[in-house]
């Protein structure tokens, strides 16, 4: 029976971890928009979940990156 590669296995986790952070932020970031519309939050108000919400898809992309870049080497 083949045993799978520890570093799979880690980048499999690292994966999965990725795609929660993105649906869980995309869900948050919609609902903050929705919410301080209907509240008439100040536009500064809403900028702080636009910018949380960026600096989540930064870490995204770069974890991304890390896990393509060691499928390569």
């Amino acid at each position: 029976m083949h045993r799978p590669d520890p570093q799979d296995l880690k980048r499999a986790a690292q994966a999965r971890l990725v795609g929660i952070v993105l649906a869980v932020t995309m869900l948050l970031w919609m609902g903050a928009q929705w919410l301080g519309g209907r509240l008439g939050w100040e536009t500064r108000c809403v900028f702080l979940f636009d910018f949380a919400a960026l600096a989540a898809f930064l870490w995204a992309l770069v974890v991304t990156y890390q896990i393509w870049r060691g499928r390569r080497g």
